[in-house]
């Protein structure tokens, strides 16, 4: 029985070496960047081709060039254009796969987002190629385009600004043995560059002081990437305040007050090209609650939040590992972002209740039932009367500022609507700690922006909840498994 086992993994082995490409045999220790259009609405989408970049050492790891973890609505994948083999492959989400999701996409209103595929650089020609998940979650080709690498017209000086400072502000060795981290300054003026340094030290600290990245921090460079923003902050749309800011970085993407996005991939990714980067937040100089992060695209935070540490986090799970969102009381921009009928590809939300082919099998705790059943109708009671509150708070302080209030009283309700997220967060922590589940894995309803149908491992985790806490046990393992894939 031994024996037949070894020669199974050693099978299996010999087939995944056979897979995967030899990095040296297809690619040059370069980065190429191909920058592209994903333009339409809800019910169409087109791809056309923008630039093609060299620049750069990559950052990569240069064994797992092919991304098994199946996650992401899409998919990037290069092929060597004279054998036919798949060389290189991630998957991601976007932007543009967001506002597919929204109001104005479902009336037919098409929108142009412009994203980017980073891979090594080829020696050869290669075929791109983007494909696409259906409701099955079967991946089909939405667009291809051959890339010859001696191409006159790939650009060759796309990191040219002198005006950009470098700070390592942990630094561990080779790239393509570490996770590349670059963070990004927002909405810092030029008198401000020490606050940046400040804030870059104080979550490089943050994020090597929380597991799983602590056990790991030997497997990380955190780079500060510094271009001085023309105004100090970001653009805040629902109160009629725009800054002149580095990456045009603002609240209220897609509607939501809170969501932090930038719609000017290539300043992002022009001021990201001075470091090697695996990935990238953008640290947003703000006294406000909010953040976004895109899996495999980028992340942001505000700074200087009671929550930011949290939301700091919290993104860098979106952005990093591909963890789904598992709260559902808030408002967000999305529409059936999780169909019903479809099994999200997250590792840390489920709509199924099979307990022999449930992602987290390994994980649950004996003897639990299944779906647990949590004390979920009283936390729904206290979270959504609290999200109430919430809107029109936030909406009385947009009106303030787009009034253009005194400045005391608009600090006198910000500092109100601080005080009560405060004390709602504590409540939370509390209700849920006392909980006869509390530390317990099993399928707790509720994750995924619903209510009803979908499910998530454990009744908090960074995912679900505000503060600064841990991840849970399925969230914590998947990144341990990405920070794998990357050192490697």
């Amino acid at each position: 029985m031994k024996t037949s086992k070894f020669i199974v993994l050693f099978l299996i082995t010999l087939i995944l070496k056979a897979q995967t490409a030899n990095f040296n045999d297809y690619f040059t220790d370069q980065t190429m960047r191909i920058d592209y259009f994903h333009i339409g609405d809800a019910n169409s989408e087109l791809v056309t081709l923008d630039q093609v970049y060299e620049y750069g050492t990559w950052a990569g790891s240069l064994n797992n060039l092919l991304d098994n973890f199946n996650n992401g609505a899409y998919y990037y994948k290069v092929y060597d254009l004279s054998s036919g083999k798949l060389i290189f492959s991630r998957g991601f989400d976007s932007y543009f796969k967001e506002y597919q999701t929204s109001d104005d996409a479902s009336k037919g209103i098409k929108r142009t987002y412009h994203e980017s595929a980073i891979i090594p650089f080829p020696q050869g020609k290669i075929k791109f190629v983007l494909e696409k998940r259906d409701k099955k979650n079967n991946l089909n080709e939405v667009y291809a385009t051959e890339i010859d690498p001696a191409d006159l017209y790939i650009i060759k000086d796309a990191v040219t600004d002198k005006t950009v400072k470098i700070i390592k502000s942990h630094y561990s060795g080779d790239p393509h043995k570490k996770v590349d981290v670059a963070i990004l300054a927002e909405g810092y003026t030029a008198s401000e560059q020490q606050k940046f340094e400040k804030d870059l030290k104080r979550y490089t600290n943050l994020f090597l002081g929380h597991e799983p990245f602590k056990s790991s921090k030997d497997k990380f460079n955190i780079y500060g990437v510094f271009k001085a923003s023309q105004e100090s902050g970001i653009d805040e749309p629902g109160a009629n305040i725009y800054k002149n800011t580095t990456l045009s970085t603002r609240f209220y993407a897609l509607g939501s007050e809170r969501y932090v996005l930038t719609e000017d991939n290539k300043a992002l990714r022009d001021l990201a090209a001075h470091v090697p980067y695996d990935a990238i937040y953008i640290m947003c100089n703000s006294a406000r609650y909010g953040g976004g992060g895109i899996y495999n695209f980028y992340c942001t935070f505000t700074s200087d939040n009671q929550f930011s540490p949290y939301i700091f986090l919290h993104e860098f799970g979106h952005s990093f590992g591909g963890l789904a969102d598992e709260y559902y009381t808030s408002d967000v921009a999305y529409n059936e972002f999780y169909p019903e009928g479809q099994e999200p590809v997250e590792p840390n939300i489920t709509r199924m209740l099979d307990k022999n082919n449930l992602k987290w099998k390994n994980l649950i705790t004996p003897g639990i039932e299944l779906p647990t059943p949590w004390e979920k109708e009283n936390y729904d009671k206290m979270d959504y009367a609290w999200q109430k509150e919430r809107r029109e708070m936030n909406k009385h302080i947009a009106e303030l500022k787009r009034a253009r209030a005194q400045q005391k009283e608009i600090n006198a309700a910000q500092n109100e609507y601080n005080k009560k997220d405060k004390v709602h967060s504590d409540e939370v922590d509390k209700y849920l700690m006392g909980s006869k589940y509390w530390g317990k894995a099993g399928v707790f309803e509720g994750a995924g922006y619903s209510a009803k149908g979908v499910y998530r491992s454990m009744l908090d985790c960074l995912m679900f909840s505000k503060g600064t806490k841990p991840f849970c046990k399925v969230c914590e393992e998947h990144v341990v498994k990405v920070i794998k894939h990357f050192t490697e």
